[in-house]
C-alpha cells in the first residue's frame, strides 16, 4: 500500500498556538473522507505527522498546501512517498 507521509516541524510556536484548532478542524475533514491514515504530535512539541491515504503524491500536496498551519507559515513540511507494510 502506497500512502504520502509528511513530517510538519514548526517554526513559528506562537502562531501555531493561534491555528491549532482550526488545523485539527481541516485534518478532521479528510479524516472522515478516508484521505488521511493516521496523524499525530511529536512529544517534544516540535510538529508533527500525518499520512495521506489518497490517489497522488500532489493531491497530498494539494491538501497539505491548504492547511492553515502551512498557510499561516507556523510550520513547514517535508512529504514522502510511504509504503506501508499493513494491508
Amino acid at each position: 500500500m502506497i500512502l504520502y507521509a509528511a513530517i510538519l516541524e514548526t517554526i513559528d510556536p506562537e502562531k501555531d498556538a493561534e491555528v491549532l484548532d482550526e488545523h485539527k478542524a481541516y485534518l478532521n475533514r479528510y479524516i472522515d473522507e478516508g484521505k488521511i491514515y493516521a496523524k499525530g504530535p511529536f512529544t517534544d512539541h516540535s510538529g508533527g505527522l500525518i499520512i495521506y491515504n489518497v490517489e497522488t503524491i500532489d493531491e497530498a500536496k494539494s491538501i497539505i498546501e491548504k492547511d492553515p498551519v502551512i498557510r499561516e507559515k507556523s510550520r513547514t513540511y517535508k512529504l514522502k512517498e510511504w509504503r506501508s507494510n499493513i494491508e
